[in-house]
């Protein structure tokens, strides 16, 4: 199965955006630091730092959340998603704001949605601002709901993670996901929730390891802004990538300079079960695996080689794999086998 058979095709989405770019390009002015395709969205203030943004949503791991009557988390999954992608180029998050649409407004869904994302921000130091609540039975069925935020934070000159100094013989470093995070999940739920060969949400299954379906679907996305920031005081980072949707293949290449490519070492960490359920059940090819899911890394950080993980903010990080000089290759090569990805 690929991820275009539950719905979700990546290239149209690549294409889609590349049509609009022009357009994109043509509202901007010098105040804008940064190209169509970054994590965040640099925009130059007039004292010299930057105020860096993004914007996500939650996905179809909404109706997983709605499923199995557990819908608290997916407000920090969202903070922390938005949270991780300003990180990437070094920025510390001032303030959010979200979106809350439905076709009828439950207030208890709409408390525990909005107490997870205010529970995030506390833990990640920026205010929940403002938002926008709309009730459109037109677009939104029963139960349904959509869930979307945005992100400000800033950063100094100094203080900048652009990847540009990304070299031959610098090291890749990995820190673990939870699981899915808030990608892949169209795929997922078709693997494992629909048919008749759907698996229970709330039973403990051994090929989780005694964890529920539920428990390992709604593992809330990790914020890793304390991580960095510790490791920033030991060493230089020399450059950051978000996990994301595109997976190790489509989102390394977005932060590595011209000229080098990243070899990754598959058995240099234990694959989560979760991934190897969904490669199991769905027949998804080890290739798909590697594009649409983080696959249990959940940020790659580009560090000088010698470190290990003594270092604060090393201290659960996998050393995964190495930059090279790019030989007309792919940006990103894999060696070896995925360990615990059946």
């Amino acid at each position: 199965m690929k991820y275009k058979d539950s719905g979700v095709d990546i290239d149209a989405a690549s294409r889609a955006l590349a049509r609009a770019k022009e357009a994109i390009r043509s509202t901007w002015g010098d105040a804008v630091a940064s190209d169509v395709g970054h994590f965040g969205g640099l925009f130059r203030r007039p004292d010299g730092g930057f105020l860096v943004s993004s914007i996500d949503g939650v996905g179809t791991k909404l109706k997983v959340a709605l499923a199995a009557g557990r819908v608290d988390g997916v407000g920090a999954d969202l903070v922390n998603h938005c949270v991780d992608d300003i990180l990437v180029q070094g920025a510390e998050p001032l303030f959010f704001l979200d979106y809350f649409a439905a076709g009828r407004l439950d207030g208890e869904v709409f408390v525990a949605v909005v107490e997870g994302m205010a529970r995030a921000c506390r833990e990640n130091g920026c205010a929940l601002i403002g938002g926008e609540t709309a009730e459109m039975p037109g677009i939104y069925h029963g139960d349904d709901f959509d869930l979307a935020g945005c992100i400000v934070g800033e950063v100094r000159p100094e203080g900048l993670i652009t990847g540009e100094g990304i070299r031959p013989g610098m090291e890749v470093w990995g820190w673990p996901s939870t699981g899915l995070h808030t990608n892949g999940y169209s795929l997922a739920r078709r693997v494992l929730l629909e048919g008749e060969a759907a698996l229970p949400l709330h039973e403990a299954l051994e090929e989780l390891e005694g964890r529920t379906l539920a428990e390992a679907l709604l593992a809330v996305h990790r914020s890793y802004l304390a991580r960095v920031r510790a490791l920033r005081r030991q060493t230089t980072v020399h450059g950051l990538c978000h996990l994301t949707g595109g997976g190790f293949v489509d989102n390394l290449p977005r932060v590595l300079p011209p000229g080098t490519a990243a070899v990754i070492d598959a058995a240099a960490w234990e694959v989560p079960p979760i991934f190897s359920l969904i490669a199991r059940r769905g027949r998804v090819d080890v290739e798909e695996m590697r594009r649409v899911y983080n696959l249990g890394i959940g940020m790659v950080v580009f560090l000088e080689a010698g470190l290990d993980s003594s270092v604060e903010g090393l201290d659960d990080a996998h050393r995964i794999g190495a930059v090279v000089e790019r030989d007309g290759g792919p940006a990103v090569r894999f060696e070896n086998r995925h360990r615990g990805l059946g």
